[in-house]
C-alpha cells in the first residue's frame, strides 16, 4: 500500500511559479512510476505529467510542456512538480499518482492517488 500526500497549491497570479510535492509513504516508493493529473471543475481529469521510477524519462503533456517540469528523490520519496509561467487555464485540483512500470497517461494504469492540492491562478 502506497499512501500519496500532495502539497504546494496556493493562488497565484498569472506568469507566477509554484513548487508542488507529492510525499509517499511507501519505502518501496522508488519502484513505482509517478504522475501528475489535474481536474478543472465540469471537465474530466487530464494528464500533466509522468517520471519513471528512477526519474530517467519524463513525459509531459503538451499544454505543459516547457513550462512544468517532474522530478523526484527517492530518498525523500517525494516527487515535485516545477510550474512556471501559470497561466489561468492551469487552474484545476492537482494529484499525484503511483504505478507500475508501464504506467503512461491514461489514469487508469495508476494504483495510488493523492487527495489532490488546489492550484488557483487568476489572470
Amino acid at each position: 500500500q502506497v499512501q500519496l500526500v500532495e502539497s504546494g497549491g496556493g493562488l497565484v497570479q498569472a506568469g507566477a511559479s509554484l513548487r508542488l510535492s507529492c510525499a509517499a509513504s511507501a519505502r518501496t516508493f522508488s519502484r513505482f512510476a509517478v504522475g501528475w493529473f489535474r481536474q478543472a471543475p465540469g471537465k474530466e481529469r487530464e494528464f500533466v505529467a509522468l517520471i519513471s521510477w528512477g526519474g530517467g524519462r519524463t513525459y509531459y503533456a503538451e499544454s505543459v510542456k516547457g513550462r512544468f517540469t517532474i522530478s523526484r528523490d527517492n530518498v525523500k520519496s517525494t516527487v515535485y512538480l516545477q510550474m512556471n509561467s501559470l497561466k489561468p487555464g492551469d487552474t484545476a485540483v492537482y494529484y499525484c499518482a503511483a504505478g507500475g512500470l508501464g504506467a503512461a497517461e491514461n489514469p487508469y494504469e495508476y494504483d495510488y492517488w493523492g487527495q489532490g492540492t488546489q492550484v488557483t491562478v487568476s489572470s
